[in-house]
């Protein structure tokens, strides 16, 4: 007669719970040495008792075959992560191709081509967005415009100010050049009047009646350079040199 089946639950008898995980335990690490041995398989065990109690058979040490272990998930883990990252770049190179292609048409359309699978709504879009680019097209040029004449103002006031030093400057060095010529002639002025007051005067007849002179004689007495003959005539007036 055989024996009947265990129930699977929790002894609640202490003694009976230690008896029965004693046996279960031997056994199980037995079964686990035995496959190792004729399967050639590498088996690692670990048992924790209710204690804390720490069993454990490994067949070429548990360390080693914990690490393979670890290896092996985290290659498995590696490889999911790539293949999902591959997807993932997969579907975002798909959405940017079909991005590209969308632009690629629009730009088609903005130049005038590709216009006859539209519709009369799409092309009444097209102009509303042609309108639109051109009206913001427009209002940055003025802006370009306007911001480069305040430019040339601002220039233009610093060049005014420049040129207005610069006159101030001319000025000032002018009149200083000026007072200094009319000092200088002032000063000429003086002396030349101071010189001509040291000169003697002359006799009233000389200033007033200016002579005509020929030659070189010596100022004879008009009654002295003519001599009258005793017959009453003039011969020749002396002091001529003919």
């Amino acid at each position: 007669m055989g024996r009947g089946k265990v129930e699977l639950k929790r002894i609640e008898n202490k003694i009976n719970r230690q008896v029965t995980f004693s046996k279960r335990r031997n056994g199980l690490l037995k079964k686990a040495y035995e496959l190792s041995v004729l399967c050639d398989a590498e088996v690692a065990l670990i048992i924790f008792s209710s204690r804390g109690k720490l069993y454990e058979f490994g067949s070429v040490g548990t360390s080693k075959t914990l690490e393979r272990y670890q290896r092996c998930c985290y290659a498995s883990q590696d490889s999911n992560i790539t293949n999902h990252e591959a997807q993932s770049w997969y579907q975002e190179m798909s959405m940017l191709k079909a991005k590209v292609e969308s632009l690629q048409r629009s730009q088609r359309h903005f130049l005038g081509e590709d216009l006859g699978p539209l519709s009369v709504k799409e092309l009444q879009q097209l102009e509303r967005q042609l309108e639109s680019a051109l009206s913001q097209a427009r209002q940055r040029k003025t802006q370009i415009m306007l911001d480069q004449i305040e430019e040339l103002r601002k220039k233009e006031r610093h060049l005014g100010e420049i040129n207005k030093q610069l006159r101030n400057k001319l000025e000032a060095e002018g009149a200083t050049t000026f007072r200094a010529i009319q000092g200088s002639w002032a000063s000429d002025a003086v002396a030349a009047s101071n010189a001509f007051s040291m000169q003697p005067s002359q006799s009233s007849s000389m200033d007033l009646e200016p002579t005509l002179q020929i030659g070189y004689h010596q100022f004879v007495p008009l009654e002295a350079a003519m001599p009258r003959n005793p017959g009453g005539e003039n011969n020749f007036m002396l002091g001529w040199a003919l």
